[in-house]
C-alpha cells in the first residue's frame, strides 16, 4: 500500500508542476505577471542569445517527442513503475519548460506593432482563445489520463488500467489536432511581434508540424483503420478544408 500511495503522491506532484508551468507559460508568452517574460530587456549579444534560445527550444522539442515514442516508453518502464510513466513524462516536460523560462535570452527588435486598440484587443482575444482551446482539448480527451493522474489513481485503488477509447468529441470533429491549433493561436496572436517572439513562434510551429507526423504514425500503428479513416475525413489543423486522398 505504501508503494501505491507513494506513486500516487508522485503523480500529484508532477501534475502540480505541470499546472504551475502552464500558468507561467501564459505569463511568459504574453508578458504578463511574471518576473521574467519572453520580451524582457535583451541581455548579451544577439548571436549568443540566438544560439542559447535555439538550444533551449531544441532541448524541449527532443524531450517532448523522444519521450512520447512507444519505444522510449517501453525502455522507461524498466526504470520506473508503469503507472508512473506518464507522470514522469509530464515532469520532464515541465522541467524542460522551466529551463527555457530561466535561461531564455530576449533578442529585442520589433517585427510589427498593432496600435489600433480594437485590432489589438482582437489579437489578445485570439491569444486567450488559443490558451483556452489547449486546456479544453485536454479535457475532451481525458485531461487526467493525459497528465498521468488517472494512471496513478487507478494504481492506488488497485484498479486495472484500460486505455482510452478513440473518440472525436467537439473540435476533434473539425480538426485532428485542436490542441496544436490552440498553441498556434496562443503563440502567433500578439499585437506586438518582437524578433524574440517571432523566433519562438516560428520554432514552435515547425516543431508542431514535425510532432504531428510522429504522433500520427504512432496513432495509426496503435489504432489502425479507425485512425486512418479519421485522418482521411478530418483536416489536420485548418477546419472546413478537404484533404487530398492519400496514396
Amino acid at each position: 500500500m505504501l508503494k501505491r500511495f507513494t506513486l500516487f503522491l508522485y503523480g500529484v506532484v508532477c501534475y502540480v508542476a505541470f499546472l504551475a508551468t502552464f500558468l507561467y507559460a501564459i505569463g511568459f508568452v504574453g508578458n504578463l505577471f511574471v518576473p521574467r517574460s519572453m520580451d524582457a530587456p535583451p541581455a548579451g549579444d544577439i548571436a549568443s542569445s540566438l544560439v542559447i534560445d535555439l538550444a533551449l527550444l531544441l532541448a524541449f522539442a527532443l524531450q517532448h517527442s523522444v519521450m512520447a515514442r512507444p519505444g522510449f516508453k517501453r525502455w522507461l518502464t524498466r526504470l520506473v513503475p508503469e503507472p508512473a510513466e506518464r507522470s514522469t513524462y509530464v515532469l520532464a516536460s515541465s522541467l524542460a519548460l522551466i529551463a527555457l523560462f530561466a535561461y531564455w535570452r530576449p533578442l529585442g527588435g520589433t517585427v510589427w506593432s498593432v496600435e489600433q486598440p480594437a485590432a489589438a484587443a482582437i489579437l489578445y482575444s485570439l491569444c486567450a482563445f488559443g490558451w483556452l482551446l489547449v486546456l479544453v482539448s485536454t479535457f475532451l480527451i481525458n485531461h487526467f489520463d493525459l497528465f498521468g493522474l488517472r494512471q496513478v489513481w487507478l494504481y492506488l485503488t488497485a484498479t486495472a488500467y484500460r486505455p482510452l477509447r478513440f473518440g472525436t468529441p467537439g473540435p476533434y470533429r473539425l480538426v485532428r489536432h485542436p490542441l496544436y491549433v490552440g498553441w498556434l493561436f496562443a503563440f502567433w496572436s500578439t499585437p506586438t511581434m518582437t524578433a524574440t517572439h517571432l523566433l519562438f513562434a516560428v520554432a514552435t510551429t515547425l516543431y508542431i508540424l514535425a510532432a504531428i507526423q510522429l504522433e500520427e504514425r504512432d496513432l495509426i500503428a496503435s489504432l489502425g483503420v479507425a485512425y486512418s479513416d479519421y485522418r482521411q475525413r478530418v483536416p489536420m489543423l485548418i477546419p472546413f478544408t478537404r484533404r487530398r486522398s492519400q496514396r
